[in-house]
C-alpha cells in the first residue's frame, strides 16, 4: 500500500533512476559509457539560472529525463515548476524551490547550484548545447527500448506478432516524442501559401489537391488536400469499398498518381477482380466463372492494360496495427512517393498494445488521432472508411446518416478534416426522393463536416453490376458491341435505369428486366445476386 501513497514526484525520480540503472548495466556489459554530455548539462542549467528568459526556448527542447545525472533532472524540474508559475528563475529561487520540496540536499546543496553557474562559457550557445543534450537522451532511449525488446525476445510466452507490435510502438513513441516543428514567421507562411495558390492557378481544373475523379465532389473539396484525414462512413451494403476503389482507379489510372490501399477486410485479389470488372465493363458473373467468349477475352486483356500499369499498391494485412501501418506508409512514401492513402476500414485496425485493450472507444480514438498525425507527417491525404451505428436503421424518414452516427468514438469526428456519408435511398426501398425524382442508381455523398470548406450533398450514380461509382450525369452502361473487342470506345450504351430493380440489384429475367450483356436471360450481372458491400 505504501507504493500507492508514494509522492508522484518520488515516483518519477524512481522511474528515471531505474531507466538509468538499466542503461548503465548494458553499457558495463559492453564496456562502453552510456551516451551523455554532463559538461553541457551543467552549462545549460547554469545558463538557465543566469539568463532571465532562457527557459522559454529550452523547455521545447528538453524534458527532465533528457539529463543524464539524476541531480540535473531534479534541478531542471524545479526550473520548469518556477516557469509554470511565471516566477523568476535564478540561483536563489531555484534553491528555494528545491528546499521547499526537500530535494536541495539531494542535488548537492546551494554550493553545487553556485558551481553550475560558474560552468557557463557563453549563454549565446545555449540552444545548441541543449540540442546535444537532447540527442544523447534519444540515444539512451533507443538503448533502453532495444534492451527491453531483447529481453522480451527470449520470452517464449509472448506471441511474435505481439512482440513486433510492442517493438514498433516503443520506437514510435521515441520518434513522436522528439519531433519538433519550429515556429514560422508570417512572412514565410505567406510565401508558402502564395506558392500553393500559384500552383493551383496553373492547373487546368483549378484543383489544389488530389482529384477524386468525381466532378461535383472535386468542385466542393478542390481535391483531397495534403495532410487531411478524410472519413468516409456508411452502413453496410452502401458501397464504401466500391467508392474508394473507384477513386483509387481514377487517381492512379486517369491522373497517374501513386495510391496506397490498405484492405483489412478483403484480399488484394478480390479487390483487383472488382477493379477489372469495372474497367472492362464485362458481366461480373461471367468474369468470375471465366465464361468469356474469345472476343470478350481479347477485350478484357486490352481494357485492363492501363490498370496493370497504374501505380496502385494494395496491402491486405488483416488486423493491421496502427504502428505497422505507419511503418509501411512511410516506406511507400519514400520508395514510391504515394500521394493518397486509403484504409478499408478503420474499425478493423488495432492499436497493437495491451494498454488500451478492452476499451474499444479509447482504441479507436488512439487510431484516429494517430492517423491524423501520420497524414500531417507525410503530407498526404488519408481516406479511412468507417462503419456507422444502427441508429440509422432505426431512424424514420429518409434515413440519412448524421455525425452522431459515427460508430464507437466521437474522436473520429473531432480528428477528421472531412466527414462524408454514403447514402443510397433505394437500398431502403425508397423509389422516389423528396422532389419526386426516381432514386434508381442514386448515391448521395453527404459531406457533413468540412473543416476548410462548405458542406453539401453530391449526387453520384452507383453501378452495382460493376461495383463502381460515376458522375450523376454519366448514364452509360458497360458492355461491348457484338464482335467488337476494342477499348472503352466500343462500350455500348444501354438505358442504365432499366438495368436495376427497385432494391438496387441488377435486374434479372425473373424481375422482368433486360438480361446481362453476355449472360443468358435470368443471369445476374451483380456479385452473386447480392448488393455489393
Amino acid at each position: 500500500m505504501a507504493e500507492y501513497r508514494q509522492d508522484p514526484e518520488a515516483k518519477k525520480i524512481a522511474s528515471r533512476r531505474k531507466t538509468t540503472e538499466s542503461i548503465t548495466a548494458v553499457s558495463q556489459q559492453m564496456g562502453v559509457t552510456p551516451p551523455q554530455a554532463v559538461e553541457l548539462e551543467e552549462a545549460v542549467l547554469g545558463a538557465l539560472m543566469l539568463e532571465k528568459h532562457a527557459i522559454l526556448g529550452i523547455q521545447e527542447i528538453l524534458v527532465p529525463e533528457s539529463f543524464y545525472r539524476e541531480a540535473h533532472q531534479i534541478i531542471y524540474q524545479a526550473i520548469l515548476d518556477l516557469s509554470a508559475r511565471i516566477e523568476p528563475i535564478d540561483l536563489y529561487t531555484v534553491g528555494q524551490q528545491l528546499q521547499k520540496k526537500g530535494q536541495l540536499a539531494m542535488v548537492g546543496g546551494p554550493a553545487y547550484l553556485a558551481e553550475l553557474t560558474q560552468k557557463v562559457g557563453s549563454a549565446a550557445h545555449l540552444e545548441f548545447h541543449a540540442k546535444i543534450v537532447a540527442q544523447k537522451y534519444v540515444q539512451r532511449q533507443l538503448i533502453s527500448a532495444s534492451t527491453e525488446i531483447q529481453k522480451q525476445s527470449f520470452d517464449d510466452s509472448i506471441d511474435v506478432e505481439e512482440l513486433i507490435n510492442q517493438a514498433e510502438q516503443a520506437i514510435f513513441v521515441i520518434a513522436e516524442g522528439n519531433i519538433r516543428r519550429d515556429v514560422q514567421s508570417a512572412r514565410d507562411i505567406v510565401s508558402k501559401a502564395i506558392q500553393k495558390i500559384e500552383e493551383a492557378s496553373q492547373k487546368p481544373d483549378g484543383l489544389s489537391g488530389i482529384p477524386s475523379g468525381f466532378t461535383d465532389l472535386d468542385r466542393l473539396t478542390l481535391g483531397w488536400q495534403p495532410s487531411d484525414l478524410v472519413i468516409i462512413a456508411a452502413r453496410p451494403a452502401m458501397g464504401k469499398t466500391a467508392f474508394v476503389l473507384t477513386m483509387a482507379r481514377n487517381i492512379s489510372v486517369d491522373y497517374q498518381k501513386a495510391v496506397a490501399v490498405f484492405s483489412l477486410e478483403m484480399s488484394a485479389v478480390q479487390l483487383m477482380t472488382r477493379l477489372i470488372i469495372g474497367e472492362s465493363g464485362l458481366d461480373s458473373h461471367n468474369i468470375k466463372n471465366g465464361r468469356l467468349s474469345p472476343d470478350e477475352w481479347k477485350h478484357l486483356e486490352t481494357s485492363i492494360k492501363p490498370l496493370a500499369a497504374a501505380q496502385m499498391f494494395i496491402d491486405d494485412t488483416p488486423a493491421l496495427s496502427i504502428y505497422e501501418f505507419r511503418s509501411k506508409v512511410r516506406r511507400l512514401k519514400a520508395q514510391h512517393n504515394i500521394e493518397l492513402v486509403i484504409i478499408d476500414y478503420l474499425q478493423l485496425m488495432t492499436v497493437g498494445t495491451t494498454d488500451t485493450r478492452g476499451n474499444r472507444e479509447q482504441e479507436v480514438a488512439t487510431i484516429s488521432r494517430t492517423l491524423k498525425a501520420i497524414a500531417k507527417e507525410l503530407d498526404v491525404p488519408i481516406l479511412a472508411l468507417s462503419q456507422l451505428s444502427r441508429n440509422v436503421e432505426a431512424r424514420g424518414g429518409t434515413k440519412r446518416p448524421q455525425l452522431s452516427d459515427l460508430r464507437e468514438s466521437g474522436a473520429i469526428e473531432q480528428d477528421a478534416d472531412i466527414v462524408a456519408f454514403i447514402h443510397r435511398p433505394e437500398y431502403y426501398g425508397m423509389t422516389m426522393d423528396e422532389d419526386g425524382q426516381p432514386t434508381q442508381g442514386l448515391a448521395e455523398i453527404i459531406v457533413a463536416k468540412h473543416r476548410n470548406g462548405a458542406v453539401d450533398t453530391i449526387k453520384l450514380r452507383f453501378r452495382s453490376e460493376q461495383a463502381k461509382f460515376v458522375d450523376w450525369d454519366d448514364t452509360g452502361f458497360g458492355g461491348i458491341a457484338s464482335g467488337d473487342a476494342g477499348g472503352y470506345s466500343t462500350i455500348a450504351s444501354s438505358g442504365f435505369d432499366s438495368d436495376f430493380d427497385a432494391s438496387g440489384r441488377v435486374a434479372t429475367a425473373e424481375s422482368g428486366a433486360m438480361p446481362g450483356p453476355f449472360g443468358p436471360a435470368g443471369s445476374s450481372g451483380g456479385f452473386d445476386g447480392e448488393p455489393p458491400f
